[in-house]
């Protein structure tokens, strides 16, 4: 959703225009996210396969095999498997705006995962996630700002979605998840403030009233959005989860898709031997 070649082709074909998109964190990291087209898609009822990537569903456990290339400044091959082992799959949709537009679907909202790269210092297991988001119109045809944010939490997790629409509405939901997927609407914990992101995204997210969440770990700064991991305390409990901040009246804006180019390579043509 955020490829500008997919933008400027004018939205007419998105088979045409296909990734599985790569990110590593911390000394080393690497960003892949290679636009390609049609030819590089093959889709099953339990694989989606890009070019020389594949994720395939195995009963028990999404596997991802990656064979990427990183994006400048650093191109280099990122390669090796990542297994994502759910504690239970979940049936649940929120619809973001109330035309159903625009969808967000967590699977697996509590899962184990187990990381294989061919890198030193890439290898590792631990908690993980898997969600989805679904959209029949571009994000930023109906949002201005967005913040996300997953929080383990009670043997589950807790996720919070704020988002402000173009039309001037809000988005404010919250939604508890325990071990086995079961999922309970919660009233979110007042809105706090964190300090901006390195490109000055402003961003916030949910915690206990009187508590000041911060930022433990950057993961992905952009003009129009951020991945941080960040400490919070949700009911009582201290926690640190994945959040996200998305900026989309910057996205709107036709000067950072060359920029965007840069990081994301376009290759049409992809042959399967």
């Amino acid at each position: 959703m955020f490829s500008p070649w997919y933008r400027w082709s004018g939205r007419r074909d998105p088979d045409n225009h296909c990734c599985i998109n790569v990110a590593t964190y911390g000394p080393g990291g690497r960003f892949t996210m290679t636009d390609r087209g049609r030819s590089a898609l093959h889709q099953s009822a339990d694989s989606l396969t890009v070019g020389p990537s594949t994720m395939r569903w195995t009963g028990d456990a999404l596997e991802i095999d990656i064979d990427e290339i990183g994006a400048p400044p650093i191109v280099t091959r990122v390669r090796g498997r990542v297994r994502l082992i759910p504690s239970a799959l979940t049936a649940v949709e929120l619809p973001l705006t109330d035309d159903g537009a625009h969808v967000w679907r967590p699977f697996a909202p509590t899962a184990r995962i187990e990381v294989a790269l061919d890198a030193a210092g890439w290898t590792w297991s631990g908690h993980g996630y898997f969600d989805a988001n679904f959209g029949t119109r571009a994000l930023e045809e109906d949002f201005a700002t967005w913040t996300w944010g997953r929080f383990p939490a009670g043997g589950g997790s807790a996720c919070f979605y704020d988002a402000r629409r173009l039309d001037g509405s809000e988005l404010a939901a919250g939604i508890r998840f325990d071990a086995a997927g079961e999922a309970q609407v919660m009233d979110p914990p007042p809105q706090a403030r964190l300090r901006r992101s390195l490109w000055a995204v402003a961003r916030q997210t949910r915690a206990d009233p009187g508590y000041a969440p911060r930022q433990v770990m950057a993961m992905l700064d952009a003009p129009f959005y951020t991945r941080a991991m960040v400490k919070t305390r949700i009911e009582g409990e201290e926690t640190v989860g994945v959040h996200e901040a998305l900026d989309l009246r910057r996205f709107r804006s036709p000067l950072l898709k060359p920029m965007l180019a840069v990081r994301v390579p376009r290759r049409a043509r992809w042959r399967f031997d």
